[in-house]
Parts: C-alpha cells; sequence; structure tokens
C-alpha cells in the first residue's frame, strides 16, 4: 500500500515551550517526539510566515521565490509595492509534485495559497485571504460544503489590540472550527497527503507573550491571563490528538507537526529611518506633524531624493535599500560607491546599542549573498536586530532627537518576534523512533515528504531527507 501522511502546522510554535516547559501540557507531541524524531528547524531569512512556509513546501529559498515579505517593491521606484499573495508563487509546491504522481491531497490553510490552484484533490486558501465570501476554495464548490460544517474562521485578523480577553476567545473559536473542518476533510474527501496550518499560534504570542514570559518589560504576576498561552498550546495538542487518532493504527499513515518558525519576546522597537535622518543618510523635506509611517511621507513627496543615499521599512526585520543612481527615478549612490557604503553602513548599523548602552547581536544579510538566486526584486539588504530582540520601526516622529529605542509596536500592540527555530516532529508508518535529531532547516521539510511518499527528490529542492 502507499503510504499516507497527516502534516500539522502550527505557526511559530516555539520549541522551547512545545519540547520542554510545556511538553506535560502537550501530551500528543510528547507521545511522537518519544515513538518517533524530533528536531528544531531552522527557518528562513528572514524567520517570517511569508515567505517561510512557501520555501517549506517547495524546498526553495526566498530568493529563488521571489518574494522577501508580505510587501514587496514592483519596481525601482520609491512608492511602488506588490503584497506577495498565492500568485507570487512560480515553483512547485510538494503537493502539485504528489498531484503529478497521482497522489490525492488535502490542503487546508496553507499561508500564502489564495487565490486557490488546480491541483490532484481539495484545498482551503490560507492567509492572506481577503474573505470568504471570494472563491478561496477548490474546488469551487467546496466553499458552499463549508457552510454546512461551519461558520469556518481564516484568520483573527486583529490580534494587535487592547482586549486580549476577545482576541483569546476568537483565537479558540477559530482553532476548534479549523480542526473540525479538518476533520471533515479527513473523513469525507479521498486522500494520500493532508497539511493544514492554524495561525492561532503565531496570533496568541504577539497578543498574549507579556502575561506568559517572567522576563518580558510588561509582564504581570498574578494576572488572570498568565497561564493562557500555556492553555492554548494544549488545546492546539488536544485538537490535534483528536485530529490524528483516527489514523494513529494505520501502519501505512504517518503524522508531522511543523512550524515555519518559533517566537521570543520583544524588549521593543528601533526607529531606524529616524537613526538614517539623524546620519545625514535620509533626507526630508519636512517633518511629519504625527508619527507617520515612511511610505505615507514618501506619497506624500516628503523624502528629498536629491540628498537621500539609503531609506528603511520596519518590521519584525528591517528591508534596507539604496538609492542608486541610474537605477532609482532620482539616485545618488554611484554604482561603483555601492559596495564600499554598504560595508560602512552595515557596521554603522551593527553598532547601534540597546537602550541600556549594550552591544547587540545584529545581522545583516545581502540577498546575493546568501540565496541561491535573487528573483524580482529584492531589497539591498536585511537587518535583524539583536537576534530578534528588537523589531525595526519605519515611522518618523515629528520631534528630532528623541531615543531611538521605544518599547510599544508602532502597528499597534506586540509583544513578541518571530524566532529562528520552529518545530519539526514525525512519527508513524515505519518513521525510526529515533527521538531528537540536530537541528534541520524548513528547507528539509518537502524532500522529506517525498521521500516518505515513495517519490524522487526533485534536483533543484535546497534541503535533504530527514528520516
Amino acid at each position: 500500500m502507499a503510504k499516507k501522511l497527516i502534516v500539522v502546522g502550527l505557526d511559530c510554535l516555539e520549541p522551547s515551550f512545545a519540547f520542554e516547559q510545556w511538553a506535560d501540557s502537550m501530551p500528543n507531541l510528547t507521545r511522537m517526539r518519544k515513538t518517533g524524531v524530533f528536531a528544531r528547524m531552522r527557518s528562513s531569512v528572514p524567520p517570517i510566515t511569508i515567505p517561510a512556509w512557501q520555501c517549506m513546501v517547495t524546498s526553495k529559498d526566498p530568493g529563488v521565490l521571489g518574494f522577501y515579505g508580505f510587501r514587496n517593491r514592483k519596481d525601482y521606484s520609491y512608492d511602488s509595492f506588490v503584497f506577495a499573495d498565492g500568485k507570487a508563487i512560480r515553483e512547485p509546491r510538494v503537493w502539485d509534485h504528489l498531484s503529478r504522481a497521482g497522489r490525492r491531497n488535502i490542503i487546508l490553510g496553507v499561508p500564502q495559497t489564495f487565490p486557490p490552484r488546480p491541483l490532484n484533490g481539495v484545498m482551503v486558501s490560507g492567509f492572506p485571504l481577503p474573505g470568504t465570501e471570494e472563491n478561496y476554495t477548490y474546488p469551487a464548490a467546496l466553499k458552499d460544503e463549508i457552510k454546512t460544517v461551519c461558520d469556518y474562521i481564516p484568520d483573527v485578523e486583529e490580534f494587535r489590540a487592547d482586549d486580549k480577553e476577545t482576541i483569546l476567545r476568537d483565537l479558540i473559536t477559530m482553532a476548534e472550527r479549523r480542526f473540525k473542518l479538518a476533520a471533515h476533510l479527513l473523513k469525507h474527501k479521498p486522500w494520500d497527503f493532508f497539511m493544514m496550518v492554524e495561525m492561532g499560534t503565531d496570533r496568541i504570542v504577539h497578543a498574549l507573550w507579556r502575561y506568559t514570559d517572567p522576563n518580558h518589560r510588561y509582564y504581570e504576576k498574578g494576572h488572570k491571563l498568565n497561564s493562557a498561552m500555556r492553555d492554548y498550546y494544549a488545546l492546539c495538542d488536544r485538537l490535534m490528538g483528536e485530529l490524528i487518532a483516527p489514523y494513529e493504527n494505520d501502519p501505512e499513515t504517518a503524522v508531522m507537526v511543523v512550524s515555519d518558525h518559533g517566537a521570543r519576546g520583544m524588549d521593543g522597537g528601533i526607529h531606524l529611518n529616524e537613526w538614517l535622518i539623524d546620519k545625514g543618510y535620509l533626507v526630508l523635506k519636512e517633518r511629519p506633524k504625527e508619527q507617520t509611517g515612511l511610505s505615507k511621507l514618501i506619497k506624500a513627496g516628503l523624502v528629498d531624493w536629491t540628498k537621500t543615499k539609503v531609506w528603511a521599512e520596519g518590521g519584525y526585520y528591517s528591508r534596507i535599500m539604496f538609492n542608486i543612481k541610474g537605477r532609482e527615478p532620482q539616485g545618488v549612490l554611484e554604482p561603483g560607491e555601492v559596495a564600499a557604503f554598504a560595508a560602512r553602513l552595515a557596521g554603522e548599523i551593527k553598532a547601534i546599542p540597546d537602550d541600556k548602552g549594550r552591544p547587540m547581536e545584529t545581522h545583516w544579510f545581502e540577498p546575493g549573498k546568501i540565496y541561491r538566486k535573487v528573483n524580482n526584486i529584492a531589497p539591498d539588504a536585511m537587518v535583524i536586530f539583536d537576534d530578534l530582540r528588537w523589531r525595526a520601526l519605519g515611522s518618523i516622529r515629528p520631534q528630532q532627537g528623541l531615543p531611538l529605542w521605544v518599547f510599544e509596536n508602532d502597528t499597534g500592540p506586540d509583544d513578541s518576534n518571530h524566532n529562528w527555530h520552529g518545530c519539526f516532529v514525525a512519527a508513524g508508518a515505519g518513521i525510526p523512533a529515533l527521538g531528537a535529531l540536530d537541528p534541520i532547516t524548513l528547507y528539509d521539510f518537502a524532500p522529506t515528504v517525498m521521500k516518505f511518499m515513495g517519490l524522487d527528490v526533485p534536483p533543484d529542492m535546497q534541503g535533504k531527507p530527514v528520516v
């Protein structure tokens, strides 16, 4: 008999919680780790939902995929961006390979699968999804069938808000409904490969980390939400256990649990564009009257491009763009100066200390040096502050001379950043009980699936099978 595989993706599941601190609250995952294999799984650069999940299911890096985050430069103008939804995917996903081999697939909630594409099986698109009023399923008739199962929630979008209890309630509801739909699809649709992704495990760390981690700057001991995140991890483990229970005794069916990256507490944010202004690298015609994102200032024509050498986008990581003569409309950097300028800027950014004056472990990545190829328009560099302890803020405040370091996010309340390693667990159907493996990479996921399903690993996949 051909082997079958169930993959449960839990976005942002943090291994130090799932494998260690909260292992007793996740008995199903803990049992799988004892009867199979598990490892920390190194994420992509950058380690964020987009592009990480598609790096995982294609075994291709962001440069090959041609997108470097959710927003990407459309051309070399200053204010033209394109959003990386499913239309940005040009490389075959693992289920595309399986479809061509005649294997049947169920794909539920995997990020960057909207709009849905035909496959041998069924698909329910994942984040970013405009809404369930769209044609978000393949085949289209599946949308009506879903309505008979549950009032499906693709995502809890307002997770950066102050009403934490409402966010938590919505996250619980979303998970319960997604796993209910997953069970329905497994029971009623033919399949060889099933893959789902639950987004709530990401949303909850951004909303509730301050109540979970005693080392967080805003931790409140004795708060009623202190155990909420652990309880949510336990809920996801229970729902996963109920989902796989009918198939655990099938000797031909294996289960994998994966996450695209982990999570860690966020110390704060660094106003990188204000630092660039202070250094004279970014020049405004006038400062805004209230804190404003740089993209809005660009659209308003308030950046003096004739004097600007570099600008930055904020986020969990920062995208650095150079204003190069002959490339950007009003470029000032001579092409021959770029390498030396980049090296100097990298050194200066790495020298930015934290709010206490201590050195930070800041990373500077240049796409041409870390990716196999660089397709479309990549940022000239990417900066990750203090190994993901701090995020980059792209907004500009009215006053000059304010501290670079702030202890909140400029896009709404946010307690955590991502972390480099997600989770990989696999058990069943002959997977050896080897326990802990050395760390792997998310590029190893698709080759592992291909080998398990008895198919040749495509030579252009960047990872390798781990079992």
